[in-house]
């Protein structure tokens, strides 16, 4: 082959790799626009949907702050907090879970299978029923707990440089042991303690208001942008530590940030609404099968965890023939995909 073929062959694969990357491109713009149409779609059905129905017109008249009687207060005070807090709590559990399962190298690793969410229950069900409190200290004291255990997890795991495996062994581990803690101070409850505790154990969106959707909000602008700034160095982590390294990624100071960000967006997530079960554990691998395996998840994730709570939470209130927290319906969906990989991990004999 003349050298003047050559060049033409390496600009043909060139142009082929090219092509292809923006195939690729193209493609996730058109699932990232696809699953924001969904959810602007599941926003408005949620607004206009209910014991009442109102129409658009009414709706629109509503969020562009017109006195309609009737639907003002019924969507502006009721429906409309709702539909928010279910959109910006299902993006920061998504976004979390995937920089987790990401950061990890595991789907297994995702906080509410590693003991993270439970650490929150944990210490939420202590406020409720031992100290007898309410509102935004038990959202206080759970941010704190959920902060405390992720923190403990990375400790114990980190002997020997962090591996995704042992971390998921001891989370698992810690997750068991803070449920039982969360069993044992419920059976030493009042009912209607213990009925308080359950109903924010089950993650319930039920009392939805702004003060408790603006924290969750505030959460996402900020530590949101911050993992999605990471997501170059959080990919390069799946190749290996000594890869990412060869690549100019700090590993150590990479995985300590993306840890906080991800941690602070559950643990305020789960404050709001209590730990809707599954949501960080699904978002992530639906994102992957629909962008590919090698494209950043961190945005698709966020979008699917928004849409999976706004639509679980309109299942659960009005398409089942009885009224269901949230977390009952996300727990419906997400056990059988742990279930499956599990049996595929033990098929295989190696991780999932």
């Amino acid at each position: 082959m003349s050298v003047v073929d050559r060049i033409r062959s390496s600009d043909g694969a060139l142009a082929r790799v090219v092509a292809g990357r923006r195939r690729r491109s193209a493609r996730r713009r058109a699932i990232l626009l696809g699953l924001g149409v969904l959810i602007v779609a599941a926003f408005v059905v949620t607004l206009m949907v209910g014991r009442t129905f109102y129409g658009p017109d009414e709706v629109l008249a509503v969020l562009f702050g017109r006195d309609v009687q009737g639907a003002t207060f019924t969507v502006g005070r009721l429906r409309l907090p709702r539909a928010v807090l279910a959109v910006v709590a299902g993006a920061a559990f998504g976004m979390s879970g995937a920089a987790f399962q990401t950061m990890l190298r595991n789907p297994l690793a995702s906080p509410d299978i590693i003991g993270i969410t439970w650490g929150s229950g944990a210490a939420a069900a202590f406020a409720i029923v031992v100290l007898g409190l309410g509102g935004a200290p038990v959202s206080a004291i759970a941010i704190v707990a959920g902060l405390a255990v992720a923190l403990a997890i990375y400790l114990l795991s980190r002997r020997g440089g962090l591996v995704g495996l042992r971390l998921v062994l001891i989370g698992i581990g810690v997750a068991a042991m803070l449920h039982a803690v969360t069993l044992y101070i419920l059976s030493k409850a009042p009912d209607w303690e213990a009925q308080e505790a359950m109903r924010w154990l089950a993650g319930s969106l039920n009392g939805a208001n702004w003060q408790s959707a603006a924290p969750v909000l505030v959460a996402l602008t900020v530590l949101g942008p911050v993992l999605v700034l990471l997501a170059r160095d959080l990919d390069a982590l799946r190749l290996g530590d000594d890869t990412a390294a060869g690549l100019g990624v700090r590993t150590e100071r990479t995985r300590l940030l993306v840890l906080v960000a991800a941690v602070g967006l559950l643990a305020f997530a789960t404050a709001a609404t209590g730990p809707i079960a599954f949501v960080a554990f699904l978002a992530g691998p639906i994102a992957s099968r629909l962008v590919g395996a090698d494209r950043p998840v961190l945005v698709p994730a966020a979008l699917i965890g928004a849409l999976l709570v706004i639509v679980a939470d309109f299942t659960g209130q009005f398409l089942v023939g009885a009224r269901y927290p949230v977390g009952v319906i996300t727990g419906v969906l997400g056990a059988p995909y742990l279930l499956f990989l599990i049996i595929r991990s033990n098929r295989t004999g190696g991780s999932p």
